[in-house]
Protein backbone atom coordinates (compact mmCIF):
# COMPACT_ATOMS: atom_id res chain seq x y z
CA UNK A 1 0.00 0.00 0.00
CA UNK A 2 1.41 3.50 -1.01
CA UNK A 3 1.86 6.36 1.30
CA UNK A 4 -0.62 8.10 -0.46
CA UNK A 5 -3.14 5.05 -0.62
CA UNK A 6 -2.74 4.97 3.19
CA UNK A 7 -3.46 8.49 3.78
CA UNK A 8 -6.33 7.86 1.57
CA UNK A 9 -7.35 5.11 3.96
CA UNK A 10 -6.68 6.48 7.06
CA UNK A 11 -8.67 10.17 5.57
CA UNK A 12 -11.61 8.77 4.76
CA UNK A 13 -11.91 6.43 7.71
CA UNK A 14 -11.87 9.22 10.25
CA UNK A 15 -14.57 11.03 8.14
CA UNK A 16 -16.89 7.96 8.77
CA UNK A 17 -16.48 7.71 12.22
CA UNK A 18 -16.70 11.65 12.68
CA UNK A 19 -19.91 11.30 10.81
CA UNK A 20 -21.03 8.37 12.81
CA UNK A 21 -20.48 10.32 16.12
CA UNK A 22 -21.95 13.57 14.65
CA UNK A 23 -24.99 11.09 13.77
CA UNK A 24 -25.22 9.98 17.15
CA UNK A 25 -25.10 13.09 18.89
CA UNK A 26 -28.06 14.51 17.06
CA UNK A 27 -30.27 11.65 17.25
CA UNK A 28 -29.81 11.06 20.73
CA UNK A 29 -30.31 14.52 21.64
CA UNK A 30 -33.12 15.28 19.01
CA UNK A 31 -35.46 12.15 20.58
CA UNK A 32 -35.30 13.45 23.77
CA UNK A 33 -36.18 17.25 22.41
CA UNK A 34 -39.51 15.31 21.17
CA UNK A 35 -42.54 16.42 24.00
CA UNK A 36 -43.65 13.45 26.06
CA UNK A 37 -41.31 10.40 27.22
CA UNK A 38 -41.14 6.48 27.34
CA UNK A 39 -43.75 6.33 30.20
CA UNK A 40 -46.69 8.24 28.29
CA UNK A 41 -45.55 6.84 25.22
CA UNK A 42 -46.14 3.04 26.90
CA UNK A 43 -49.03 3.56 29.09
CA UNK A 44 -51.12 6.49 27.59
CA UNK A 45 -53.68 8.43 29.42
CA UNK A 46 -53.02 5.59 32.35
CA UNK A 47 -49.49 7.49 33.18
CA UNK A 48 -51.49 10.00 34.88
CA UNK A 49 -52.93 7.79 37.43
CA UNK A 50 -49.40 6.45 38.33
CA UNK A 51 -48.35 6.96 41.81
CA UNK A 52 -44.93 8.83 42.54
CA UNK A 53 -43.48 5.81 44.03
CA UNK A 54 -44.37 4.04 40.50
CA UNK A 55 -43.76 7.14 38.01
CA UNK A 56 -40.09 6.93 40.01
CA UNK A 57 -39.63 2.81 39.90
CA UNK A 58 -40.56 3.30 35.60
CA UNK A 59 -37.85 6.09 35.49
CA UNK A 60 -35.24 4.22 36.69
CA UNK A 61 -36.34 1.18 34.89
CA UNK A 62 -36.07 2.92 31.44
CA UNK A 63 -32.78 4.96 32.69
CA UNK A 64 -33.78 8.60 32.01
CA UNK A 65 -32.96 9.33 35.45
CA UNK A 66 -29.59 10.25 34.73
CA UNK A 67 -28.48 12.95 33.41
CA UNK A 68 -28.32 13.28 29.39
CA UNK A 69 -24.52 13.01 28.86
CA UNK A 70 -24.39 9.97 31.50
CA UNK A 71 -27.18 8.38 29.53
CA UNK A 72 -25.46 9.21 25.94
CA UNK A 73 -22.42 8.06 26.80
CA UNK A 74 -23.38 4.85 28.37
CA UNK A 75 -25.55 4.11 24.81
CA UNK A 76 -22.28 4.65 23.37
CA UNK A 77 -20.30 1.63 25.49
CA UNK A 78 -23.08 -0.62 24.94
CA UNK A 79 -22.84 -0.30 21.54
CA UNK A 80 -19.16 -0.75 21.33
CA UNK A 81 -19.81 -4.11 23.59
CA UNK A 82 -22.52 -5.14 20.58
CA UNK A 83 -25.36 -4.34 23.01
CA UNK A 84 -27.84 -1.90 20.73
CA UNK A 85 -29.87 -1.88 23.85
CA UNK A 86 -33.57 -3.64 24.98
CA UNK A 87 -37.31 -2.56 22.62
CA UNK A 88 -39.96 -3.16 25.88
CA UNK A 89 -42.52 -2.85 22.90
CA UNK A 90 -41.49 -5.86 21.34
CA UNK A 91 -39.61 -7.83 24.40
CA UNK A 92 -36.74 -8.17 22.44
CA UNK A 93 -32.96 -6.99 22.05
CA UNK A 94 -32.65 -3.99 19.38
CA UNK A 95 -30.21 -5.77 17.41
CA UNK A 96 -32.33 -9.06 16.42
CA UNK A 97 -35.21 -6.55 15.47
CA UNK A 98 -32.64 -4.61 13.05
CA UNK A 99 -30.93 -8.54 11.73
CA UNK A 100 -34.63 -9.19 11.03
CA UNK A 101 -35.23 -5.99 9.57
CA UNK A 102 -32.54 -4.81 8.21
CA UNK A 103 -32.84 -7.58 5.06
CA UNK A 104 -36.04 -6.63 4.34
CA UNK A 105 -35.17 -2.84 3.65
CA UNK A 106 -31.76 -3.73 1.85
CA UNK A 107 -33.97 -6.24 -0.58
CA UNK A 108 -36.21 -3.53 -1.07
CA UNK A 109 -33.42 -0.77 -2.15
CA UNK A 110 -31.48 -3.90 -4.93
CA UNK A 111 -34.93 -4.24 -6.21
CA UNK A 112 -35.67 -0.70 -6.45
CA UNK A 113 -32.29 0.53 -8.00
CA UNK A 114 -31.76 -2.28 -10.37
CA UNK A 115 -35.36 -1.04 -11.88
CA UNK A 116 -34.44 2.45 -11.78
CA UNK A 117 -31.38 1.88 -13.80
CA UNK A 118 -33.69 -0.24 -16.17
CA UNK A 119 -35.66 2.67 -16.92
CA UNK A 120 -33.33 5.77 -16.16
CA UNK A 121 -29.82 4.88 -18.24
CA UNK A 122 -32.01 4.18 -21.51
CA UNK A 123 -34.32 6.35 -21.18
CA UNK A 124 -31.39 9.20 -20.43
CA UNK A 125 -29.39 8.15 -23.55
CA UNK A 126 -32.08 8.11 -26.01
CA UNK A 127 -32.68 11.45 -24.37
CA UNK A 128 -28.92 12.68 -24.49
CA UNK A 129 -28.61 10.72 -28.25
CA UNK A 130 -31.11 13.81 -29.64
CA UNK A 131 -30.96 16.94 -27.57
CA UNK A 132 -34.30 19.17 -27.64
CA UNK A 133 -35.45 16.77 -30.20
CA UNK A 134 -39.25 14.75 -29.53
CA UNK A 135 -37.20 12.09 -27.75
CA UNK A 136 -35.39 14.54 -25.83
CA UNK A 137 -38.75 15.86 -24.53
CA UNK A 138 -39.95 12.70 -23.67
CA UNK A 139 -37.56 11.93 -21.47
CA UNK A 140 -37.55 15.02 -19.74
CA UNK A 141 -41.37 14.57 -18.88
CA UNK A 142 -40.66 11.04 -17.52
CA UNK A 143 -38.14 12.77 -15.39
CA UNK A 144 -40.42 15.45 -14.31
CA UNK A 145 -43.14 12.70 -13.38
CA UNK A 146 -40.78 11.18 -11.27
CA UNK A 147 -39.26 13.87 -9.32
CA UNK A 148 -42.85 15.57 -8.97
CA UNK A 149 -44.91 12.62 -8.14
CA UNK A 150 -45.08 11.50 -4.30
CA UNK A 151 -44.29 8.29 -3.39
CA UNK A 152 -47.20 7.82 -0.93
CA UNK A 153 -49.51 8.85 -3.57
CA UNK A 154 -48.11 7.31 -6.19
CA UNK A 155 -47.67 3.84 -3.93
CA UNK A 156 -51.90 4.13 -2.51
CA UNK A 157 -52.45 4.24 -6.04
CA UNK A 158 -51.10 1.49 -7.62
CA UNK A 159 -52.06 -0.60 -4.49
CA UNK A 160 -55.62 0.29 -4.47
CA UNK A 161 -56.04 -0.58 -8.50
CA UNK A 162 -54.04 -3.82 -8.25
CA UNK A 163 -56.30 -4.68 -5.34
CA UNK A 164 -59.75 -3.33 -6.47
CA UNK A 165 -59.27 -4.43 -10.35
CA UNK A 166 -57.12 -7.40 -10.58
CA UNK A 167 -57.21 -8.98 -7.10
CA UNK A 168 -53.54 -8.35 -6.55
CA UNK A 169 -52.81 -8.02 -2.79
CA UNK A 170 -49.70 -10.04 -1.51
CA UNK A 171 -48.82 -7.98 0.91
CA UNK A 172 -51.74 -9.01 2.88
CA UNK A 173 -50.57 -13.04 3.42
CA UNK A 174 -48.12 -11.64 5.91
CA UNK A 175 -44.67 -10.85 4.90
CA UNK A 176 -42.58 -13.67 3.51
CA UNK A 177 -38.58 -13.94 3.49
CA UNK A 178 -37.27 -14.78 0.10
CA UNK A 179 -36.00 -18.46 1.97
CA UNK A 180 -39.38 -19.13 3.17
CA UNK A 181 -41.22 -18.52 0.04
CA UNK A 182 -40.14 -16.99 -3.09
CA UNK A 183 -43.06 -16.76 -5.11
CA UNK A 184 -45.21 -14.39 -2.44
CA UNK A 185 -41.80 -12.16 -1.44
CA UNK A 186 -41.25 -11.42 -5.28
CA UNK A 187 -44.97 -10.18 -5.49
CA UNK A 188 -44.83 -8.29 -1.98
CA UNK A 189 -41.78 -6.82 -3.38
CA UNK A 190 -42.77 -5.98 -6.82
CA UNK A 191 -45.21 -2.31 -5.91
CA UNK A 192 -42.88 -1.28 -3.41
CA UNK A 193 -40.06 -1.55 -5.21
CA UNK A 194 -41.48 -0.51 -8.51
CA UNK A 195 -42.86 2.73 -6.50
CA UNK A 196 -39.54 3.52 -5.30
CA UNK A 197 -37.53 2.56 -8.74
CA UNK A 198 -39.44 4.77 -10.56
CA UNK A 199 -38.71 8.01 -8.12
CA UNK A 200 -34.87 7.40 -8.00
CA UNK A 201 -35.09 6.97 -12.18
CA UNK A 202 -35.70 10.49 -12.25
CA UNK A 203 -32.13 11.79 -11.14
CA UNK A 204 -30.79 8.99 -12.85
CA UNK A 205 -32.28 9.80 -16.42
CA UNK A 206 -31.13 13.56 -15.60
CA UNK A 207 -27.27 12.42 -14.87
CA UNK A 208 -26.91 9.94 -17.64
CA UNK A 209 -28.12 12.76 -20.24
CA UNK A 210 -25.87 15.33 -18.74
CA UNK A 211 -23.02 12.76 -18.84
CA UNK A 212 -23.72 11.57 -22.21
CA UNK A 213 -24.01 15.17 -23.44
CA UNK A 214 -20.69 15.97 -22.16
CA UNK A 215 -19.03 12.80 -23.08
CA UNK A 216 -20.38 12.98 -26.84
CA UNK A 217 -18.37 16.41 -27.40
CA UNK A 218 -15.25 15.06 -26.31
CA UNK A 219 -12.52 14.79 -29.08
CA UNK A 220 -11.72 11.03 -28.72
CA UNK A 221 -15.58 10.41 -29.83
CA UNK A 222 -14.99 12.30 -33.08
CA UNK A 223 -12.56 10.75 -33.62
CA UNK A 224 -13.72 7.55 -33.11
CA UNK A 225 -16.57 8.42 -35.41
CA UNK A 226 -14.33 9.51 -38.19
CA UNK A 227 -12.10 6.00 -37.95
CA UNK A 228 -16.28 4.98 -39.30
CA UNK A 229 -16.83 3.20 -35.60
CA UNK A 230 -19.73 1.89 -35.31
CA UNK A 231 -22.70 3.94 -33.72
CA UNK A 232 -23.80 1.32 -31.20
CA UNK A 233 -20.14 0.28 -30.43
CA UNK A 234 -19.24 4.34 -29.68
CA UNK A 235 -22.48 4.76 -28.02
CA UNK A 236 -21.77 1.44 -25.10
CA UNK A 237 -18.31 1.22 -25.29
CA UNK A 238 -17.03 4.70 -25.69
CA UNK A 239 -19.51 7.02 -24.91
CA UNK A 240 -21.55 5.31 -21.91
CA UNK A 241 -18.10 3.58 -20.34
CA UNK A 242 -17.04 6.99 -19.59
CA UNK A 243 -20.06 8.39 -18.02
CA UNK A 244 -20.43 5.71 -15.59
CA UNK A 245 -18.92 7.53 -13.35
CA UNK A 246 -21.66 10.25 -12.58
CA UNK A 247 -24.01 7.39 -12.76
CA UNK A 248 -22.31 5.59 -10.17
CA UNK A 249 -22.29 8.29 -7.69
CA UNK A 250 -25.97 9.07 -7.96
CA UNK A 251 -26.98 5.34 -7.73
CA UNK A 252 -24.77 5.05 -4.81
CA UNK A 253 -26.30 8.49 -2.84
CA UNK A 254 -30.02 7.27 -3.79
CA UNK A 255 -28.90 3.30 -2.94
CA UNK A 256 -27.92 4.93 0.71
CA UNK A 257 -30.97 7.17 0.87
CA UNK A 258 -33.38 4.23 0.55
CA UNK A 259 -31.90 2.52 3.37
CA UNK A 260 -33.36 4.78 5.66
CA UNK A 261 -35.88 6.37 3.34
CA UNK A 262 -38.40 4.09 2.61
CA UNK A 263 -40.37 4.36 5.34
CA UNK A 264 -43.12 5.44 3.87
CA UNK A 265 -43.69 2.93 1.47
CA UNK A 266 -42.70 0.17 3.93
CA UNK A 267 -45.78 1.47 5.78
CA UNK A 268 -48.12 1.29 3.38
CA UNK A 269 -47.55 -2.09 1.95
CA UNK A 270 -46.64 -3.34 5.10
CA UNK A 271 -42.87 -4.25 4.93
CA UNK A 272 -41.50 -5.20 8.31
CA UNK A 273 -38.19 -2.96 7.23
CA UNK A 274 -35.92 -0.60 8.83
CA UNK A 275 -37.46 2.47 8.19
CA UNK A 276 -40.64 0.81 9.76
CA UNK A 277 -38.97 -0.34 12.81
CA UNK A 278 -37.60 3.75 13.03
CA UNK A 279 -41.17 4.99 12.91
CA UNK A 280 -42.89 2.56 15.41
CA UNK A 281 -39.66 3.39 17.98
CA UNK A 282 -40.32 7.36 17.98
CA UNK A 283 -43.69 6.56 18.19
CA UNK A 284 -43.68 4.49 20.96
CA UNK A 285 -40.65 6.60 22.31
CA UNK A 286 -38.13 3.18 22.26
CA UNK A 287 -35.26 5.40 22.64
CA UNK A 288 -32.83 2.71 22.38
CA UNK A 289 -34.43 1.26 19.27
CA UNK A 290 -34.58 4.64 17.66
CA UNK A 291 -30.90 5.32 18.12
CA UNK A 292 -29.57 2.24 17.56
CA UNK A 293 -31.62 1.69 14.12
CA UNK A 294 -30.57 5.39 13.11
CA UNK A 295 -26.88 4.57 13.50
CA UNK A 296 -27.21 1.12 11.74
CA UNK A 297 -28.44 3.00 8.84
CA UNK A 298 -26.03 5.88 9.09
CA UNK A 299 -22.86 2.93 8.97
CA UNK A 300 -24.63 1.36 5.72
CA UNK A 301 -24.52 4.62 3.61
CA UNK A 302 -21.04 5.22 4.94
CA UNK A 303 -20.28 1.53 3.97
CA UNK A 304 -21.64 1.99 0.61
CA UNK A 305 -20.22 5.34 -0.20
CA UNK A 306 -16.81 3.90 0.94
CA UNK A 307 -17.86 0.84 -2.16
CA UNK A 308 -18.47 3.52 -4.31
CA UNK A 309 -15.22 4.89 -4.48
CA UNK A 310 -13.67 1.59 -4.48
CA UNK A 311 -15.77 0.84 -7.69
CA UNK A 312 -14.96 4.37 -8.87
CA UNK A 313 -11.11 2.54 -9.20
CA UNK A 314 -12.80 -0.32 -10.91
CA UNK A 315 -14.30 1.41 -13.86
CA UNK A 316 -12.13 4.50 -14.54
CA UNK A 317 -8.02 3.54 -14.97
CA UNK A 318 -7.34 7.44 -14.32
CA UNK A 319 -8.82 7.03 -10.82
CA UNK A 320 -6.18 3.94 -10.49
CA UNK A 321 -3.64 6.05 -11.51
CA UNK A 322 -4.51 8.88 -9.30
Amino acid sequence: MTAILRSSVIRKTAGALATLFGVAVFVFFMLRAIPGDQISASLGTEAAGLTEAQRQALVEYYGIDEPLTTQFFSWLANLFAGDLGFSVRAQQPVLDLTVAALPVTFQLAVFAILLALIIGVPIGMLSASAPRKARDFVGQAVSLLGLSIPAFLLATTLLTFFAVNLGFNPNGLGYKTLFEDPSVNLQQMFLPSLVLGFGISAPIIRTTRAAVLEIRGQDFIRTARAKGVKTQRIQFRHILRNALIPIVTMTGLQFGYLLGGAVVVEQIFSLPGIGRQVLLGIQQKEYALVQSTVLVIAASFVVINLLTDLLYRAIDPRVRAE
